[in-house]
């Protein structure tokens, strides 16, 4: 399985708002700084964030990026699903013509990694933005 950069520093982003703009807005060349990513990156990954209503900006001076919602009621699930990140351990894309082998047929272990693709998803679903603020899951 892979988790791909993009679902890694979008949670690594909203650790750091959370944890650094609780009283002010965070410029995200602060947070490009803080965690070492790119900041045009950091960019196309926070307007999905901002499409999916998990953050909020604020222009001008002082401006920058807020949580929409309280650390503890966003869930790393959410941020995955806001930036359109899919849990995949399967080696197919479940193409019900081709399946795993390319032949109509489901390879051996299909169910197994499918399986383990809920299991991850559920994680995901318990684990909350202030859990990873508070270092609860270090």
């Amino acid at each position: 399985m892979k988790i791909t950069s993009r679902s890694r520093y979008a949670v690594l982003a909203m650790v750091d708002i959370a944890k650094f703009g609780s009283k002010r807005p965070c410029s995200l060349s602060h947070v490009s700084v803080r965690q070492n990513i790119s900041l045009s990156y950091l960019e196309q990954i926070f307007n999905d964030l901002k499409k999916a209503k998990l953050v909020r900006s604020q222009k001008g001076p002082g401006g920058g990026y807020s949580l929409s919602k309280k650390s503890g009621e966003i869930r790393i699930l959410d941020i995955f699903n806001a930036i359109d990140e899919q849990i995949k351990t399967t080696g197919c894309g479940n193409n019900p013509n081709a399946f795993c082998s390319g032949t109509n047929k489901k390879c051996l272990t299909h169910n197994f990694w499918e399986s383990l693709e809920g299991v991850i998803g559920s994680y995901l679903g318990t684990v909350y933005l202030s859990d990873l603020v508070e270092g609860k899951h270090n």
